[in-house]
């Protein structure tokens, strides 16, 4: 059963030209959710550009270089909603320059659609963008065959692509792959089915990205809650009320729940589970709320409370697959703010024990350079415990970033591993 408005993110992938932006505008206009003022200027952008009809990479690649190069650079996040879902999508780009947009960019996505040229097939850049999407630990990715019409809708050319695509995917850790023949250009099989490929049973991409379930991509299992702030409302009616907030990271949390707050190893139990003026018997993940306790004990920012018989690992040394974000190549010598859900802690990259050739997916060991757009696995100490989860058991706390304490700028993005 899929849950009506549930809000659904994906992000899109694939080699230069495959025909991202172009599928990404396909299914903006045809589910009719481009504004009227938007489809006029993209129509008058189309004449100028020499189009006989629209343009409809131009719903996307809203930068004025994207649209002067016809590539896209930054990630350009759109939203559309259908009678069934909420959607989110983030295009992100195909040149291996911008590994480090694609990172950001498919770090929340429920699914990864990967699209291959027809006529060109499973290439480096393919191989790379699936990779990341397993890095990233995606759970669903939607492999999109499309300019189908440039290969004449051949079912033969089809079943090759796809199981080239099976071959290399053997090596990579994820659970959901998907296959639809498409020309985005056309419109076949992306929002209505194809009368040019009738040899193809399944259902057309909205169809099936409006009823892939994802309920159990979230983890209801570990119950893990960092604390934002603690609420202490200054009126007469809440002179005792002291709550902590945040938002539940994954798991469920229970009124009368025996919980654990780490890194201090205090115990209590749960009073009230309080929304606003509303308390709740149960909260569940991703839900923001204040928690009070039976118990007067010391909690504040950047502890974590979960339940006493369900435990995150309490570490100041920790291994990361990292993706290097900065412009300028890591120090060693350099100090970090590791910022881990609330809590955040002086940082130091110990050792690259080794990179990833992000194009032949080998190992590079004893290369002790990290520079824009790298991805290694690296040791890191904290000042102080931080409390994680591997980044395939949850996301949400299996994940850092670390920010240059002398610029402030955001340098890498990590999952622990």
């Amino acid at each position: 059963m899929i849950e009506t408005n549930q809000l659904f993110r994906f992000t899109t992938a694939g080699s230069v030209d495959d025909g991202k932006s172009t599928l990404i505008g396909r299914l903006l206009y045809d589910s009719k959710s481009i504004f009227e003022d938007q489809l006029q200027a993209v129509e008058r952008t189309s004449v100028k550009k020499g189009f006989n009809g629209i343009d409809l990479a131009l719903f996307t690649d809203g930068l004025k270089d994207e649209r002067e190069q016809g590539i896209t650079i930054d990630v350009a996040y759109r939203y559309f909603t259908t009678p069934k879902r909420k959607f989110i999508i983030a295009d992100t780009p195909g040149h291996i320059q911008y590994t480090r947009n694609m990172v950001t960019g498919a770090s929340t996505a429920n699914a990864a659609l990967i699209l291959v040229d027809a006529r060109h097939g499973v290439v480096e850049q393919t191989k790379r963008h699936s990779f990341i999407a397993s890095l990233l630990n995606i759970p669903h990715i939607i492999v999109c065959i499309n300019k189908m019409d440039l290969v004449d809708f051949d079912e033969t050319v089809y079943d090759e692509l796809c199981n080239q695509f099976k071959e290399f995917s053997s090596k990579l850790l994820v659970q959901d792959i998907r296959f639809i023949p498409i020309s985005a250009l056309l419109g076949d099989n992306v929002v209505r089915r194809s009368d040019n490929m009738n040899w193809y049973q399944g259902a057309p991409l909205l169809h099936t990205l409006e009823t892939m379930y994802i309920g159990s991509d979230t983890n209801r299992v570990d119950a893990r809650f960092p604390v934002q702030n603690v609420l202490r409302p200054q009126r007469d009616e809440f002179m005792e009320y002291r709550g902590y907030t945040g938002k539940i990271e994954s798991g469920v949390f229970r009124k009368g729940d025996e919980i654990l707050v780490m890194p201090s190893g205090l115990t209590s139990k749960i009073r009230s589970i309080d929304v606003f003026e509303e308390e709740l018997d149960m909260a569940i993940a991703p839900m923001s709320v204040a928690l009070t306790l039976e118990d007067d004990i010391d909690v504040g920012r950047g502890d974590m409370i979960v339940r006493s018989n369900n435990t995150p690992e309490a570490a100041k040394d920790i291994v990361v697959m990292l993706c290097w974000l900065g412009n300028t190549p890591l120090d060693l010598k350099s100090r970090f703010s590791l910022q881990h859900t609330s809590n955040k802690q002086l940082a130091v990259i110990k050792e690259i024990i080794y990179k990833i050739d992000i194009d032949t997916l080998e190992r590079i060991e004893g290369n002790q350079e990290l520079k824009m757009n790298d991805i290694a696995k690296v040791k890191i100490s904290v000042a102080r415990p931080i409390m994680v989860d591997t980044y395939r058991k949850n996301r949400n706390t299996g994940s850092i970033i670390l920010v240059d304490s002398n610029s402030n700028e955001t340098v890498a993005a990590g999952m622990i591993t």
